[in-house]
This record gives structure tokens, sequence and C-alpha cells, in this order.
């Protein structure tokens, strides 16, 4: 049995060989960029108002003579002479005779005649060329992690490609005789899964979509024979339950017979003490505890960093924040522990029902509490250390 400080090691200097694909820009959204671009254009590629109203070639006089207009898309292609004004609308692109733009509100029209309320400085309402960015600066650099924004600002620049990392495909594969589909009746002596849905769910909300799954019952040779499918088809193998060392456990002789490479087995944690880590050439297993709260646990702190790292985001394992805890809290423990708690206003509490079977109280959470082996007292308003989930 290792500490978890070991099985952060190990999993942080392993080497995550990363792919790069060229994807659509849709198709490139909560991925992380693998090139630095540039942009391919002035943005925006003409003066711009930014407000509906009139554009003017200045003069002193507050009247104006209104020649004509130019909406969005548009271009007006005449000169404007001093006194001499356009109607114009937002986006649109202002003539380079003209010196503002004066919002529709500030005027008054009378036939062709324009009334200024006063007179406006040079540039007013006018969105500069390249005021956004220029033609060749970059635009976003490798690394950059493409939210809806980022998408949005290539759009804009006139991308429709990009090259990202790839990110890893993964199994889920959920062990055991006792194990019955939501949605069936529930013999005595069987339980629901839980455990592919959760474990999907978590996946799909940190953004990994490519997701297979599997269920196998508990004899060796199909526990082996599924694991050697998982691993041939996906990058990060996840397999739930069957890891201890049970008559009907097969997963840990099943991975041996693979020739799986155990990086670590057995973390002195609670609740999530028999995770495996192993790999097989450059792709990654894990075997989690098949109670479900020990499960997610175990998906959080380990997995997700994991993935993480192989999809190119500068991910760290054992990344916590100090906060005050609102309660007092016994520990008696010769194992680490993480709990489920509540972060709010900045505070953290930690909840009941911690039993590494219960998920009622993991449903409320937002946080796990880390507190280290040993026997002690942690008193209200004192500083512990929190995963957010």
């Amino acid at each position: 049995m290792i500490s978890i400080a070991e099985a952060f090691s190990i999993l942080e200097n392993l080497n995550y060989s990363l792919r790069v694909v060229e994807v659509s820009l849709l198709e490139s959204r909560n991925h992380i960029l693998a090139e630095t671009l540039c942009s391919p254009i002035n943005m925006p590629p003409f003066r711009q108002a930014t407000m509906d109203g009139f554009a003017l070639s200045l003069q002193d006089n507050l009247e104006y003579e209104i020649v004509g207009e130019v909406k969005a898309g548009d271009i007006f292609n005449q000169v404007l002479k001093p006194g001499q004004a356009i109607k114009i609308f937002t986006g649109a692109s202002v003539p380079h005779s003209a010196q503002a733009v004066i919002q529709i509100e500030k005027v008054s029209v009378e036939n062709s005649t324009l009334k200024l309320q006063e007179n406006i400085k040079p540039e007013t309402n006018v969105r500069p060329k390249g005021a956004q960015i220029s033609e060749n600066d970059i635009a976003l650099k490798k690394g950059t992690f493409l939210n809806t924004a980022a998408v949005g600002f290539l759009a804009g620049l006139g991308f429709d490609k990009v090259k990202v990392y790839q990110k890893p495909t993964v199994a889920i594969i959920v062990t055991g005789n006792e194990l019955v589909e939501m949605g069936n009746p529930l013999p005595e002596g069987k339980v629901y899964n839980s455990n592919t849905i959760m474990l999907q769910t978590a996946l799909l909300n940190a953004n990994f979509e490519r997701i297979k799954t599997y269920q196998v019952g508990d004899d060796f040779k199909s526990t082996k024979t599924i694991l050697e499918q998982a691993i041939a088809e996906n990058d990060v193998v996840l397999v739930s339950g069957g890891i201890s060392v049970g008559d009907y456990d097969f997963v840990g002789k099943a991975l041996e017979s693979l020739e799986v490479e155990t990086l670590f087995y057995k973390v002195n944690q609670k609740p999530g003490k028999p995770l495996f880590a192993g790999k097989k050439e450059n792709k990654m297993i894990f075997a989690l505890p098949g109670n479900p709260a020990a499960s997610l646990t175990c998906f959080y702190i380990y997995v997700l960093p994991t993935l993480q790292k192989y999809s190119g985001i500068s991910a760290s394992f054992g990344l916590t924040l100090e906060k005050n805890i609102t309660h007092d809290f016994v520990v008696d423990n010769p194992r680490a522990q993480f709990l489920k708690a509540l972060v709010s206003n900045e505070e953290v509490a930690i909840l009941s029902h911690q039993d590494s079977a219960m998920l009622n109280s993991f449903a409320n959470a937002n946080a796990l509490v880390f507190l280290p082996e040993g026997k002690y007292e942690v008193r209200q308003s004192d500083k512990v250390l929190v995963y957010t989930i």
C-alpha cells in the first residue's frame, strides 16, 4: 500500500503521449489548441460604427446635409464634404471621409437637414480598423482552452479548422453478477447498476464524450475477454468493482494475465483503498472500487487529472484550496480521508453519510475535504484542504 503523495507522483511523472488532430471549429470546442494561431485579417477589417446614428464630415456648424445612408454589410463610395452626413447603422463601414459618428438620440432631422445638439470630437463612436487584433498578430497561443468565446473569436477571424490535442477514448467496465439495469424489477439480493451512468455523467460533465461501456459477470474468462477488448478499443479503461481479493474478484488476475504493468495497487486512503492504476503500452487502466461513493471519489482525485493530461491540459494532482471549516470534527483514522463536503460563502462543512457506498450526500456535495491520517481534532474556523468537484 502506498501513500496518496506517492500515487500522485507516479501519475504526475508518466509520459503522456499527446495526439494532434485537425478538426472543424465546432468540433474544437472544449479542446486544447495544439498550434499558435495568427490573425489572417484585421478585426474589425474596416472602421466600424459602434452606434446607430449619422457619420459626419466634421465642421464647426451644428447643421449637416444628409446625402445618403449605409447599413451593415454595405459601403458608401462617395466622398463626404465637410458639413455632409450619412445615416449609418451599428457595425457598418464608416467612410474614410467621415471623422465621427453621432448617435441618433443626439440629433434631430428635418427633411435632409441634420441638427446636432453639440459638436463632437473626431473618432467618436468609431471603432478603428484592427481595434481588436491586427493582421498577423497572435490570435490564440498553443495550449489555449477553446471555450465558447475562443471559438467565436476564431470564427470572426475566418478560421474553419484548427489543430487540437485529441481527447482520449474512455471505456467503463462494470463487474458483478449482482447488477441489474435501471428500469427492470429488482430481485432479492441484487442492486441496480448505478456506476456506469454515474461515471458516464462525470466524464461528460468534464467534456470527455467518446465513451464506451461494457458489463461483465464474476468469472475470470469473461473478465479477461472484456478487459482485452476494452484495452484494444480505448485509450483509458475504467473498471468498476472486482479489484479486491475476494473469491469472485477477477479483475486483478485478468490484468496480470494481460500483462498490464502495475503502477500501484492500494492507496492509504478512505474511501478508495483498493485503487489500481496500470499501463499497457500507451493505454492507461484504472480499477476503481465497486462502492459508488468510493468509485466517484477516486475518479475526481486520480482519473480526471489523468484524462486532462492526456488531452493537453496542464492539470495537477493534489490541487487543493484552503477553506475555513464551519464546525468541529474529530479524526481517528489510520488512513487519510476524502470527505464529502459543501463549500458555501468561502467556508466548508463536512456532510453526513460518509460511507463509501452512499451517494445521497455526494449528491449535495461540491467538494471533498482532505484530512490526513491520525488522531486529532479539527476546530471550527480551522483551515482545511479542499478539492473542488
